[in-house]
């Protein structure tokens, strides 16, 4: 029978040879830039998505050291734009964090995806690239690092990913944190941070399931639009996370080959 993964065998005798013909810290440096390297792609719209929420952090009354206490300390753009709202309305404190724990749940499967892969790691370094951790990040190390195996360099990748994404984010958010006040609203800076989003989170809805669910969380946001502090955005990510888990569930049930192979992005099939 024919070895299914002949790709895996050569990047695997290509990496041994590499590990043969250089010495260790050149390897981990040529890691280290091939991670950002891999990252590369996404960082404009990745600092592009920072600067609009660095404007909207001043645009919604923050001072210069609460905006930036949040951007270093939170790092998680969909939460900090669904908590700003809430905050400006006086929302109740335990609708702003439930809201984003319900946003940001989706860290929670990538940290149990990459946590078998680093499991050598101290608790400092676990919690620290915890911390950065960051979507499109996570699907490039997937890509890159599809199984559990040890493979040279794989630490020093991860790093390059991660602090590369981590840096764009905050170059983009501290520039709009600074520029907030210098921007009029009639440039449509929220626009383009739309945008931005959508050239970061289009290639993610690969999946029928991921597509689903981003279709019901987006009818259930529309339908809700006026439900008071906002909780209407809470409803529709905890129905889009059900609508996309059900679908999940009967494609596995009904065609379990239906997406293998193809587009499984959070399982590192590429």
């Amino acid at each position: 029978m024919q070895d299914p993964t002949p790709a895996t065998q050569t990047r695997s005798a290509d990496l041994s040879q590499v590990q043969i013909n250089e010495a260790p810290g050149e390897l981990q440096n040529r890691c280290f830039w091939d991670g950002v390297r891999a990252g590369s792609p996404s960082l404009i719209g990745i600092a592009a998505w920072g600067l609009v929420t660095g404007i909207a952090m001043i645009k919604s009354g923050f001072t210069l050291t609460q905006a930036l206490g949040m951007t270093f300390f939170v790092f998680a753009g969909s939460a900090q734009l669904a908590a700003l709202p809430l905050i400006i309305l006086s929302t109740p404190i335990w609708v702003i964090f439930l809201t984003g724990l319900m946003i940001n749940l989706r860290f929670v499967i990538l940290s149990v995806i990459i946590a078998p892969h680093f499991t050598h790691l101290k608790i400092w370094q676990k919690t620290l690239w915890g911390y950065m951790t960051g979507d499109v990040s996570m699907i490039y190390f997937m890509s890159r690092f599809p199984t559990e195996q040890a493979e040279p360099g794989k630490y020093e990748y991860m790093k390059g990913l991660f602090i590369a994404n981590w840096a764009a984010w905050q170059i983009g958010s501290v520039a709009g944190i600074f520029l907030g006040n210098l921007i009029p609203q009639s440039w449509g800076v929220g626009f383009a941070g739309t945008l931005a989003i959508l050239c970061v989170l289009l290639p993610m809805v690969l999946k029928r399931a991921a597509l689903a669910g981003v279709i019901a969380t987006g009818a259930v946001a529309l339908a809700t639009y006026h439900w008071p502090f906002k909780l209407g955005m809470l409803a529709a990510v905890i129905v889009g996370m059900l609508c996309s888990m059900a679908w999940e569930e009967w494609d596995d049930r009904h065609d379990p080959q239906s997406d293998a192979g193809s587009s499984n992005t959070f399982e590192g099939k590429s």
